[in-house]
């Protein structure tokens, strides 16, 4: 279990440069022992004394500024750390957002691939400008209303608000979730292949996914649900992601998605008579959509999933960093 002292270690060292941040932490760890065995030597219970002088530090982002004469001066330094978290979290999430939204209904509408970026690009600058001024407009109002005031916008800091230890992405349940996942997939294109998707009267089953893909890109989609399988065993052996085994990660879903989507815009993926057989009225009109929403589906999935194996890696290595910082200090 982490400590106090470690969730604070690593919060502050979140935005300390690289090349500073193994000596700034074992600095900032050795303060932090230093005066805990000082209040204790004064009969202060541990825990208590740990949260006194964690407390007495303050916010670790700002002990961090000072660490490295960063100013906080953009908005004025009482709300400048709200302002940059709050900013950074909708700039993390509106924009990707927009961004989805306008790219499927300008698919859907039949606009060309051009018109699809273009529109993409600039309804992202527009909405990343947007989320800007208009965050640093609202904290600005609430800072010049209250003339220079505590009005209780932002709260005193205390340990609590200290970010849990992140998943490492390593579980044991992280191992059986992906298998299981992988598993299922592969006994889905098997089924499909095999038996079939939907059951017509009088016709039988029929697959979803083209015949001609067996048995060579099937196949090729097997082999890579394998390599993901090996890959996951390999981190949950290995205890956490790197950044190499987060690359091999990207380059598989690539080799997935990529001819994935080729083939479904070329009309190759799904079975052109699925939707003729199933839906007789309206099967043409239900195949384009139901073909952009799987293509969009599996260019998110993937683009996630790449993005989240990077992101554990680097907090994994983070955390190997703040581990020899502690023993060094010791």
């Amino acid at each position: 279990m982490s400590t106090l002292t470690d969730r604070y270690v690593g919060a502050a060292m979140r935005s300390v440069p690289e090349k500073q941040r193994a000596d700034l932490a074992a600095e900032l760890r050795a303060s932090i022992e230093d005066q805990l065995d000082a209040r204790m030597a004064g009969g202060e219970p541990h825990d208590a004394a740990e949260r006194a002088v964690l407390t007495d530090l303050g916010d670790p982002d700002r002990l961090a500024a000072d660490y490295t004469d960063r100013p906080l001066h953009l908005i004025g330094p009482r709300y400048f750390l709200a302002w940059w978290r709050l900013t950074k979290l909708l700039w993390a999430i509106v924009p990707v957002c927009a961004a989805f939204g306008v790219a499927l209904g300008q698919t859907l509408s039949g606009a060309s691939f051009g018109e699809i970026v273009g529109s993409v690009a600039s309804v992202t600058i527009s909405v990343i400008v947007n989320v800007g001024f208009w965050t640093t407009l609202v904290f600005f109002i609430v800072e010049r209303s209250a003339g220079g005031a505590d009005v209780g916008f932002v709260s005193r800091w205390t340990p609590d608000q200290l970010p849990e230890p992140h998943d490492s992405g390593a579980r044991l349940t992280d191992l059986i979730a992906s298998l299981v996942l992988l598993g299922v997939a592969a006994g889905a294109v098997l089924w499909d292949h095999f038996v079939g998707t939907a059951y017509l009267a009088g016709r039988g089953w029929t697959s979803f996914l083209a015949p001609e893909l067996w048995p060579w890109l099937i196949g090729g989609l097997l082999v890579l649900c394998a390599c993901e399988a090996i890959l996951a065993i390999r981190v949950y052996a290995y205890g956490r992601w790197t950044a190499r085994s987060a690359s091999v990660n990207l380059l598989l879903n690539a080799l997935i998605v990529v001819p994935g989507v080729w083939l479904l815009m070329q009309g190759k993926l799904v079975n052109p008579t699925f939707f003729a057989s199933v839906i007789p009225e309206s099967g043409d009109t239900v195949a384009v959509i139901v073909g952009i929403v799987f293509g969009f589906t599996m260019v998110g999935v993937a683009g996630w999933d790449s993005v989240d194996a990077f992101l554990k890696a680097g907090r994994a290595g983070r955390t190997s960093t703040r581990r020899r910082a502690a023993v060094s200090a010791q």
